[in-house]
């Protein structure tokens, strides 16, 4: 490889990062009410200034925020917020990646819904075993009002390994660290809200089990891509 591309490489990697941090400082300053809901964010130069960056870094922090929907821009008026985060996002991840934890859900969308969709083919009697015990498991975290991480990881687990393919499985396996981290989120987030929150989010596992039990792959696709997604929107549910 040559040294021109070490260094490209190298200054996509650093933007990304500093991109992330600035992300990040946006949210809490979004979060803390510094810039309220339906307030006009600071332009990017301002911005740039503020955090020390360059505004390419700043637009794509921007860009990023917009697709969690947390601002909005409004043509030749600039970027505005859309809604609050609740501020207990910022104590449950840790400093600096929150960014990381959204991009895992981005890549998450694209890669379970395949997954969930091979597996609706592929699942055999055993799979089908492990897949249930899962969700019993899981179950039984809600019912009993426990966090129940480890137990909605194990079920994305044992969908990946019913696709009876290495490299799903593997990749799974792989990102388990990363995916804990979303999970831990979103399950603390849907656990200081409502019972019935907590509900939508165990109706979003059925409806991917049965169709995977099913063997019906359009709507194991369908339904694992709706539950990731929706995941991802939880983080950042205005208050």
């Amino acid at each position: 490889m040559s040294t021109a591309i070490q260094e490209v490489r190298a200054d996509d990697t650093l933007s990304g990062r500093l991109s992330g941090v600035i992300y990040e400082n946006i949210v809490e300053l979004i979060a803390n009410n510094t810039f309220p809901v339906n307030s006009r964010l600071p332009s990017e130069l301002e911005l740039a200034e503020r955090f020390n960056a360059s505004r390419p870094v700043v637009r794509e922090a921007l860009q990023r925020l917009r697709e969690d929907r947390v601002i909005i821009s409004r043509q030749g008026s600039g970027s505005y917020v859309q809604r609050r985060p609740e501020g207990d996002i910022l104590q449950l991840v840790p400093v600096g990646s929150l960014a990381d934890v959204q991009r895992c859900f981005e890549f998450r969308s694209g890669l379970e819904p395949a997954a969930a969709a091979l597996a609706a083919l592929q699942r055999d009697s055993e799979a089908l075993d492990r897949i249930a015990a899962a969700m019993r498991a899981l179950d039984k975290c809600v019912a009993e009002g426990h966090l129940g991480t480890e137990e909605d990881f194990n079920l994305h687990n044992e969908i990946a390994r019913a696709t009876r393919n290495q490299y799903h499985a593997s990749i799974q396996a792989s990102l388990r660290s990363h995916v804990i981290a979303g999970m831990n989120v979103t399950r603390n987030l849907s656990l200081r809200r409502s019972e019935a929150q907590i509900r939508v989010v165990q109706q979003e596992h059925e409806r991917i089990v049965a169709a995977i039990v099913a063997q019906n792959p359009d709507e194991a696709f369908a339904a694992m891509k709706n539950h990731i997604i929706s995941a991802r929107n939880r983080m950042f549910e205005g208050i």
